[in-house]
Parts: structure tokens; C-alpha cells; sequence
């Protein structure tokens, strides 16, 4: 039985790790051609291996969505190697430090933004660009709960994900009548390299964070790469300017 995005071109940012990689395994499960993008190399071209090894069609490019010319790079390198581009799950980000607001830096304010909210911005740039040439296609963006309420000690990280939430709700009604979808998945806490990191500097968050979840576990990548597939398919196709909260119930509260 073909898969929900068979014969489909995809990128995914971020792609070397976490729900990255998850994003890049399941797409390629369901058939779809995909552009493994990430910073860090040694990562990317892992799970691009792992996706060739199961059989799917992956290429890796190194990829720093803070770069204008890299996003560019990255769709012309769906084109010209898999002959065009219908989805796309810019998923890149950082956490950067955790501090209250009067003692946060503004280099880590600037961190936040070229990664999670810029590199957003330019990756969608030149993929609508492609989808608009194609007649459409399908965009996510990761945001996260985070994106949906205020956090604690985590004030630049949560400015620049409810950007996210903005600019996708807003792309989406620029090129609604385009055929070009875009929506968000906002991640509740995700065992990902990222999320074990902060468990490891300070367990009682990670226990205090498990414990406010409804569902009292954490999220795995599959389950937010899942989501960002679903809604890059056709079974989506009346869904735009959404984000989506897969956060085991955590904004239900």
C-alpha cells in the first residue's frame, strides 16, 4: 500500500537528530524522497544513511537556516536531485541558556531569534517560492507549547516560538488561495538530545516537568515527526494556519 506522501519530495531541518531524524525516517517510510538538512554533519549524514539503509531516498546537505543562502541551497538541492519539492518541516532549533529576563544575555537573545524564528523565516522564503512554481505544497514549522503560553526563565525562547506560531498563521493566508498549506506542531517535552541536556543539568525540572503532563510521560520524536508527516499529506488538505499542541494533553490544563 503506497504511503501518505509517496512519490513526494520533502526537507526536513535539523535533520540529524531527535525529531529530526524521526521526521526523515517516517517520511521516507511513506514514501517520500527527502533532503536530510542540519548543521551538524556527522548527524545528518547518519540518519541520511539510516534512511537509504532501510530503503528510502535521502540526501544530506549541511545547512544553517540563519544563512539565506544555505536555506536557498536547500530547496535548489531537492530540485535538482529529486526534481522538485512538495513538503517541507523546518524543525532546526535551540533552547539556549534558561535565565529570568532581567539577567538574560543578548547574546542569547540573538541566538533564539536567527535560529528559531529567522531561520523559520528564510527556509519558508525560498520553499514557497519553489511550491509557488509547482502549483503548491505543504509546509510545518516546529513551534511548541511553549509558543502557546509564557515559561519561566525561558522568556527568549518562548518570543521567538510564538513568532513561529505568527508567521505560519500568517503565510497561511497569504498563499491559501495557492494551494500552499502551512501549519505548526507544538511539541510539549520530547526525549530528544536536546530535552536530556536540561534533565541532566537539573533533574528535579525534568521530574517536576514529567509530572505535569497528563498522559506522566514523555513525548518520542516519532510522535511529533508523525504529526508534522499527517500534515504534510493529503489527508490534511483542509487544515492551514494551525499549530497543532502534541503535548500528551499538557495544554488541556
Amino acid at each position: 500500500m503506497a504511503g501518505i506522501v509517496a512519490g513526494k519530495v520533502a526537507v526536513v531541518t535539523g535533520g540529524g537528530s531527535g525529531i529530526g531524524r524521526a521526521a526523515c525516517e517516517i517520511f521516507a517510510r511513506e514514501g517520500a524522497s527527502v533532503v536530510v538538512a542540519d548543521i551538524n554533519v556527522v548527524g545528518g549524514e547518519e540518519t541520511a544513511h539510516l534512511v537509504t539503509k532501510a530503503g528510502g531516498k535521502a540526501i544530506f546537505l549541511k545547512c544553517d537556516v540563519s544563512q539565506a543562502a544555505d536555506a536557498e541551497a536547500l530547496v535548489k538541492a531537492a530540485v535538482v536531485n529529486f526534481g522538485g519539492l512538495n513538503c517541507a518541516f523546518n524543525n532546526a532549533g535551540v533552547e539556549g541558556e534558561s535565565s529570568k529576563l532581567a539577567d538574560a544575555t543578548e547574546e542569547n537573545f540573538m541566538l533564539n531569534y536567527r535560529v528559531n524564528i529567522l531561520g523559520v523565516f528564510l527556509c519558508m522564503k525560498y520553499q514557497i517560492r519553489q511550491m509557488l512554481t509547482q502549483g503548491g505544497g505543504a509546509i510545518v514549522n516546529t513551534a511548541s507549547d511553549a509558543g502557546l503560553i509564557g515559561v519561566k526563565n525561558l522568556g527568549q525562547y518562548s518570543a521567538a516560538k510564538h513568532a513561529v506560531i505568527g508567521l505560519t498563521k500568517s503565510a497561511a493566508l497569504d498563499y491559501a488561495t495557492k494551494k500552499i498549506r502551512v501549519n505548526a506542531v507544538c511539541p510539549g517535552p520530547i526525549r530528544t538530545p536536546m530535552l536530556m541536556r536540561i534533565f541532566e543539568e537539573s533533574p528535579r525540572v525534568g521530574e517536576a516537568m514529567i509530572a505535569a503532563q497528563p498522559v506522566k510521560r514523555l513525548g518520542e520524536p516519532s510522535e511529533i515527526a508523525d504529526a508534522a508527516v499527517y500534515l504534510c499529506s493529503e489527508s490534511a488538505s483542509y487544515i492551514t494556519g494551525h499549530a497543532l499542541p502534541v503535548d500528551g494533553g499538557y495544554m488541556a490544563t
